[in-house]
C-alpha cells in the first residue's frame, strides 16, 4: 500500500512540475517562432508559414489552459471543475478545442508542402495563402461544433466530480475520438504528406521558380517533415495507451495496479503535451537556416530595435520648461 501511495504522489507532482516547465518552455520557443514567421519578409504571405504560426498560436494557448487548470487545484487546495459548472465545461471543451486544432496545423502544414512541392502545376497552384485562410476557419468552425456536446453533458456528479453523464457520447470519445479523430487518422494523414512532400522536393527541380523560392520550399519541407516525424513519435504512445485502456480496466480499489495504471497514463499525456512545446526546438535542430533566420531576427530586428529606443539622438528636441519659455519671451 506504502509504495502505491508514494507511486500516486510522485505521479501528481510530476504532472504539476512537468506542466510549470513545458509552460515556460513552450511559451518562450511559441514565441519565438511567431515572431520570426511573421516578421521576416521571407515568410510573409506564404502559406506554409501561416499554418506553423497559427500552430505557434494555437499551442501557446493550450499550455497556458494546462498551466491553469494543474495550478488552480494547488492554489485553492480543490479542483473548481469539481464545484464550479462553468469551469467544468470549460475543462471538457476549451482543451478539446486546441488540441484538434494544432494537430489539423499539422496535417494541413504537410498537405501544403506537398501540393506545392508537387511536379503538376494544377496541383501546385491549389497551395495558396487563400485556402489556407479557409482550412484554418473550417477548422475551427468544425473544432467548435464538435466540442459543444461536451459542454453539455459534463456535468458535476458527486462524488466523482466532473464527469461525462451520456453513455453515447462517452461511448464515442474513448472508441472513436481518441483512437482515430485524435490519434491514427492524423498520424497517417501528416506523415504520409510528410513523405510525399520530402520524395517531391528530392526529385524535382523547379525550373520556372526562383532559387530563393526553392531553397524556402527545401526548407519548409525539411522543418515540416521534422515535425511530423515528432508529432508522430509523441502522439502515437498515447494513442496506443488509449487502446489499451479500453481493454484493461483498472479499479481504484486495486492500489497497486490503479497506480502503475496512473503512472502510465501519466507519461503517455506527457509525452502527447509535448507537441504543443517542441516545434520551435525542432525547427532550430534540424534546419541550420532555420537558426541563421533567428539569429537575424534578434540581431537586426530586436537588438537594433532595442538600441534604437534606448539610444537618444544628437539632434533630438528637448521640451522646454517654464522657466526657460519665459526666459526667451523676454517676461524676466
Amino acid at each position: 500500500m506504502g509504495i502505491a501511495e508514494d507511486i500516486l504522489f510522485f505521479t501528481e507532482n510530476f504532472s504539476l512540475y512537468f506542466v510549470s516547465v513545458i509552460f515556460v518552455i513552450g511559451g518562450i520557443g511559441n514565441l519565438i517562432n511567431i515572431c520570426v514567421l511573421t516578421f521576416l519578409k521571407l515568410f510573409q504571405s506564404n502559406q506554409c508559414a501561416f499554418y506553423l504560426v497559427f500552430e505557434s498560436v494555437v499551442n501557446t494557448c493550450q499550455l497556458t489552459i494546462l498551466f491553469i487548470m494543474y495550478l488552480l487545484p494547488i492554489v485553492n487546495g480543490f479542483d473548481p471543475g469539481n464545484i464550479s459548472i462553468g469551469w467544468c465545461k470549460v475543462k471538457a471543451m476549451v482543451p478539446h478545442v486546441f488540441r484538434l486544432l494544432s494537430t489539423s496545423m499539422v496535417c494541413f502544414a504537410a498537405l501544403d508542402q506537398f501540393l506545392s512541392t508537387n511536379p503538376l502545376l494544377i496541383i501546385r497552384r491549389m497551395s495558396s495563402l487563400r485556402l489556407a485562410h479557409r482550412l484554418t476557419i473550417i477548422a475551427i468552425i468544425i473544432w467548435s461544433l464538435h466540442s459543444v456536446p461536451y459542454g453539455i453533458f459534463y456535468q458535476i456528479a458527486p462524488p466523482s466530480g466532473c464527469i461525462m453523464n451520456n453513455s453515447r457520447l462517452n461511448f464515442y470519445y474513448l472508441y472513436f475520438y481518441y483512437p482515430f479523430l485524435h490519434g491514427f487518422l492524423p498520424i497517417f494523414a501528416s506523415s504520409g504528406y510528410a513523405l510525399l512532400a520530402y520524395r517531391n522536393v528530392r526529385r524535382l527541380i523547379r525550373r520556372d521558380m526562383g532559387a530563393e523560392r526553392r531553397r524556402l520550399d527545401r526548407q519548409l519541407t525539411a522543418m515540416v517533415f521534422a515535425r511530423v516525424i515528432c508529432f508522430v513519435l509523441f502522439s502515437a504512445p498515447y494513442t496506443i495507451y488509449r487502446i489499451y485502456a479500453l481493454n484493461v480496466s483498472v479499479s481504484r480499489a486495486n492500489m497497486y495496479p490503479y497506480a502503475i495504471d496512473r503512472l502510465l497514463y501519466t507519461i503517455m499525456v506527457t509525452l502527447a503535451n509535448l507537441n504543443y512545446t517542441m516545434s520551435f526546438y525542432i525547427f532550430f535542430a534540424t534546419s541550420s537556416r532555420y537558426r541563421r533566420q533567428v539569429k537575424h531576427f534578434f540581431v537586426k530586428k530586436c537588438w537594433l530595435a532595442l538600441k534604437n529606443l534606448c539610444t537618444l539622438e544628437p539632434n533630438r528636441i528637448h521640451p522646454q520648461t517654464s522657466r526657460s519659455i519665459a526666459a526667451d519671451s523676454g517676461w524676466e
